[in-house]
């Protein structure tokens, strides 16, 4: 069974860091783009960052563009999501998953992404 697990989350103070990893079981998702989605408490899911399926090419949210660094191993079936400079409106349940956009524009798309996980938590404190 395809399954996608993240990792590393945890509580963290305004400026520290945090490096998330989704690692993937079930399928090889070497071809596959990759993304990271997060959701904050009563607010609606939104993109965080991408990652094209050869590593080539990466995406951001302006939200995160200059803190954040989404990676992956694809010898591993891995993503990674370095976030740095964490501030407290990045305190959200963080979801990785992967998926096959056909624009740069749909990277950012959450219907583009077919496999989820379950999702860390990320709580940044003041």
């Amino acid at each position: 069974q395809v399954q996608l697990v993240e990792s590393g989350g945890g509580l963290v103070q305004a400026g520290g860091s945090l490096r998330l990893s989704c690692a993937a079981s079930g399928r090889t998702f070497s071809t596959y783009a990759r993304g990271w989605f997060r959701q904050a408490p009563g607010k609606e899911r939104e993109f965080v960052a991408a990652i094209s399926w050869s590593g080539d090419s990466a995406y951001y949210a302006d939200s995160v563009q200059g803190r954040f660094t989404i990676s992956r191993d694809n010898a591993k079936n891995t993503v990674y999501l370095q976030m740095n400079s964490l501030k407290p409106e990045d305190t959200a349940v963080y979801l990785c998953a992967a998926g096959n956009p056909t624009t740069v524009q749909a990277m950012g798309v959450m219907s583009r992404y077919h496999y989820w996980g379950h999702g860390t938590q990320v709580t940044v404190s003041s």
